[in-house]
């Protein structure tokens, strides 16, 4: 934290040791297990509050489904969100952009884009609707790339049933 004050203080030039702003801020904010645990556990129920309450307005005349797509959407994000503690906001950004992954966050990052906008923009309750199963499905994977060989044997599985 005193790094972080120097810094925004001017005493300490800012590339002094050739590091760029985001890792400097990274180091800069790091907290303590407990408050990082914290931080997960208040994001994650958060997230998962969301896609529960977007899923029990679903039903609501007219406004249902433009509601459970944002709240929805919300939700993931703050699920998303929610790993940052645990690893740090610059570590989780390279992890999602790692060769392994980074289809499936792209496909996640569209599908959370193009739901929005069917519901804002398009007014498309159809695509709305799909663009969520898509990015569940979407966000499902990417979970999945983080347990080692889980790809591969849904892959599997769903190769035996068809």
């Amino acid at each position: 934290m005193d790094k972080l004050k120097k810094v925004l203080s001017g005493q300490e030039d800012a590339n002094s040791d050739g590091t760029g702003i985001i890792e400097r801020a990274n180091q800069a904010s790091s907290l303590a297990w407990k408050t990082r645990m914290k931080g997960f556990g208040v994001c994650f129920v958060l997230g998962v509050l969301c896609s529960v309450l977007g899923s029990c307005l679903l039903w609501l005349p007219r406004v249902g489904l433009v509601v459970f797509a944002v709240l929805y959407s919300v939700g993931n994000i703050s699920a998303l969100c929610s790993t940052m503690f645990l690893m740090g906001p610059l570590r989780q950004l390279k992890s999602m952009c790692a060769k392994e992954r980074a289809i499936a966050t792209a496909m996640m990052m569209v599908c959370l884009a193009l739901t929005l906008c069917a519901a804002f923009w398009w007014k498309n309750n159809g695509l709305a609707l799909l663009f969520c199963v898509l990015q569940f499905l979407a966000f499902t994977w990417y979970g999945l790339s983080y347990i080692p060989f889980a790809r591969d044997g849904v892959l599997k599985l769903c190769s035996m049933c068809v």
